[in-house]
């Protein structure tokens, strides 16, 4: 299966990914988001998947929900807040996998980040969390309004977390995913799940996610202190490793906009010699999120020279990029 845009043709690389939908107008993960970004012109969408008690695939960026949903406020609820180990990060909050589905199907989706995206934070609690199998009835639905077949990047969230609490992800997002007809892409940091999910014969593409620094969680938790490092999976015997199990690669934008401007280029042009698609997130116009570069006047939550940066990205020659507002960047793509 070669990955191609929605409208079919060499000419529309890179895909232009919705992050969550269009997260940067409505609240991630929310039905209105993602049928913004399809209105908007994204190929496709990206959800972050996790698991509630009784094994239904929901979508949200953390299985820890304080911040994306009004679960804080919900006095029914508050006994449900604990505090967890995952390896060396404890978090404290209301976490998915300790809700049913009818219990979670109760909270609104609220903005993540409301001081940077107060508009999008007008439209808290308006909308229920989304399971998965919703978002694919949406996308087959928005692929026909929009006589384009639209896709999917599946982002499968801490995987070897859920399997040791009885909730095999590899297995119910395969199930899940078996019959869904458009361009496929499975992606993760936890390159073990990516394997397992691959073994049961979903057929899809399968992309590796790598930070800007440190090591893969899986890896160092099966590895220990000779688990190699991101710098290190993304050397040329590295790459040559992953061209052996995975379809690509999707790396943080700092790696593609390093001070010196080649750097990207190289990156993606090593990694294309291998068969490797490369990927990149998160394009964002907001001077918080911008590399230094491209900031400009009025404050943090001010968009600065976002179309700089854009532009920067897509010249590495990358396949696909992610964007919280995705007509944005299909301008960027069309006009360059």
């Amino acid at each position: 299966m070669t990955l191609r845009p929605a409208q079919g043709g060499d000419t529309q690389r890179p895909w232009v990914i919705g992050h969550r939908g269009a997260s940067g107008y409505r609240p991630e993960h929310t039905r209105a988001a993602y049928e913004l970004a399809f209105a908007l012109g994204a190929d496709a969408v990206e959800p972050d998947i996790v698991a509630t008690r009784d094994g239904v695939l929901v979508l949200r960026h953390e299985n820890e929900i304080s911040g994306t949903t009004d679960v804080a406020t919900r006095p029914e609820f508050a006994d449900r807040r604990t505090t967890k180990s995952f390896g060396p990060v404890t978090m404290t909050g209301w976490f998915t996998e300790d809700f049913t589905w009818d219990e979670l199907s109760t909270l609104r989706a609220i903005e993540r980040l409301p001081e940077r995206r107060p508009g999008s934070a007008t439209f808290d609690r308006r909308y229920p969390i989304l399971r998965l199998d919703e978002l694919l009835e949406l996308i087959a639905d928005a692929s026909e309004r929009y006589g384009r077949q639209l896709g999917l990047v599946a982002e499968i969230k801490h995987a070897v977390y859920f399997a040791a609490i009885g909730l095999p992800l590899d297995e119910l997002v395969v199930d899940a995913l078996a019959r869904f007809p458009g361009p496929l892409v499975v992606e993760s940091f936890e390159e073990t799940v990516l394997g397992e999910v691959r073994q049961r014969g979903l057929d899809a593409r399968f992309v590796y996610l790598l930070e800007a620094t440190g090591t893969a969680p899986d890896l160092a938790m099966r590895l220990g202190a000779s688990a190699p490092d991101y710098d290190a999976q993304l050397g040329d015997e590295g790459l040559d490793d992953l061209a052996t199990r995975v379809d690509g690669i999707s790396v943080d934008k700092s790696r593609l906009l390093t001070p010196d401007a080649r750097a990207g280029v190289e990156l993606v042009d090593r990694a294309h010699r291998r068969g490797l698609e490369v990927f990149t997130w998160t394009l964002r116009p907001e001077n918080k999120f911008l590399t230094p570069p491209f900031r400009g006047a009025g404050g943090a939550s001010a968009w600065g020279d976002w179309r700089g940066e854009f532009d920067s990205v897509l010249a590495t020659g990358v396949d696909g990029v992610f964007a919280d507002h995705p007509d944005l960047a299909v301008s960027a793509r069309d006009d360059s």
